[in-house]
């Protein structure tokens, strides 16, 4: 069990040693199909971020980085099905290698908003890295070309994943209890 001082006893969905494993994993096979190649990562704020500093670092092409920011939550735990633009990228992709880094494919309406939004600036490449899907709880068709771990229609925080902003900065990922997210 994991204890923040002031939350709920939590327990391990996944621990960093895997997280670690896996995400080292993601960036090799990265670094396979774009050798040679420069690639531009683009973050989706602020789940993704410190997901998207480790898959750099694992990456042995060259990238650059980009941040989107999107809202579809608010300060719940479940999504208003309505996503809305809050932070444009800073430059420009037109014939550029994208990957587009999120921290969960869940329902897939940020996914395929980012994505249509992207396509329409043209870029030589886009694909989509996920560290965990969630394919229980998808309303629209859309699939990672990279995926860390599927998991289970639960509510996980940590490793950049939070509840109403708090819990981000844990290293594990864990299980939110129900009867605290509910």
């Amino acid at each position: 069990m994991i204890n923040p001082t002031d939350g709920p006893a939590l327990k391990r969905f996944l621990t960093r040693e895997q997280i670690h494993q896996r995400v080292a994993e993601m960036g090799a096979q990265i670094s396979r199909d774009f050798a040679g190649q420069t690639i531009v990562l683009v973050g989706v704020l602020k789940g993704a971020a410190i997901f998207l500093a480790d898959l750099a670092r694992a990456i042995t092409v060259d990238c650059t980085f980009d941040f989107v920011a999107v809202s579809s939550y608010g300060k719940a735990n479940r999504s208003s099905g309505a996503v809305r633009l809050i932070k444009d990228l800073d430059h420009a992709i037109e014939n550029r290698n994208v990957i587009l880094v999120e921290d969960i494919l869940d329902t897939g309406l940020t996914l395929c908003y980012l994505r249509n939004m992207l396509l329409q600036r043209k870029p030589a490449t886009l694909k989509i890295a996920a560290f965990l899907d969630k394919p229980a709880r998808r309303l629209q068709t859309i699939e990672a070309d990279y995926v860390g771990f599927p998991m289970p229609n639960d509510f996980v925080i940590g490793y950049g994943m939070d509840f109403a902003e708090h819990y981000r900065n844990l290293p594990d990922i864990c299980w939110m209890p129900a009867d605290v997210h509910d």
